[in-house]
């Protein structure tokens, strides 16, 4: 997919598209068509979008985990734009505090961690069961730092074959008020500062927004 952007610039965004990556436990697999084509007579063309507003990449609300949580149209527009910083994790396994410390992450940052995970994960058309994921400890390590944002390469944060673990970091982060972005597409990328401007769809009450995510470098 060719996307134009300005030299330097990063589109980390994974396209909605029909037979997309999708999490098993989703009640229906995304469907993308047009139900109407101007090239086939039809008065002009329009699509059909069906799926969960955790599909491709998504930005996660408190709501998501945390009863009563507050919702995506709650969200200040400004905890995911500005100064984001993304961070390569070398355990192929999972994110853990050991290697986060290295990185002295400070409060208030909006931090992404690319992984193994870009680009296998999210431009497969089948869900991968083993990526690497955030364990329960260094979710804790991230609500201590009080980060703003916390954005992995994967379409959840917790360990797929651990429940509790997906029920855990969310529940952890959300209940701080962290905002999760999740399927970030950061094959590409290099680590370092950029400005992050995303903003997820304006789901009035949702509980997540899928959503436009750009990198730029910061100067």
């Amino acid at each position: 997919m060719a996307v134009k952007l300005p030299k330097g610039w990063y589109d980390i965004s994974v396209p909605i598209k029909q037979g997309m990556v999708y999490f098993p436990t989703d009640p229906a697999p995304p469907r993308i068509y047009r139900y109407s084509d101007r090239a086939l007579g039809g008065m002009a063309t329009m699509c059909m979008l069906e799926f969960i507003g955790h599909t491709g990449t998504h930005l996660d609300a408190p709501l998501h985990f945390i009863p009563d949580g507050s919702t995506i149209s709650d969200m200040a527009v400004d905890a995911t734009i500005g100064p984001c910083r993304v961070i390569e994790i070398k355990d192929k396994e999972s994110i853990k505090v050991a290697e986060l410390e290295k990185h002295k992450i400070k409060k208030g940052e909006r931090l992404l961690c690319k992984t193994a995970n870009s680009p296998r994960t999210y431009e497969s058309p089948k869900f991968q069961e083993n990526y690497v994921y955030l364990d329960t400890k260094a979710a804790d390590y991230l609500v201590e730092k009080s980060v703003l944002m916390f954005g992995l390469d994967n379409i959840t944060i917790g360990k797929y074959q651990d429940p509790d673990s997906i029920v855990q970091t969310h529940q952890k982060l959300l209940g701080a008020g962290i905002y999760i972005l999740e399927n970030c597409a950061l094959g590409g990328v290099p680590a370092g500062e950029y400005e992050i401007l995303c903003l997820p769809l304006l789901m009035l009450g949702g509980d997540a927004g899928p959503s436009r995510a750009i990198l730029r470098p910061l100067k």
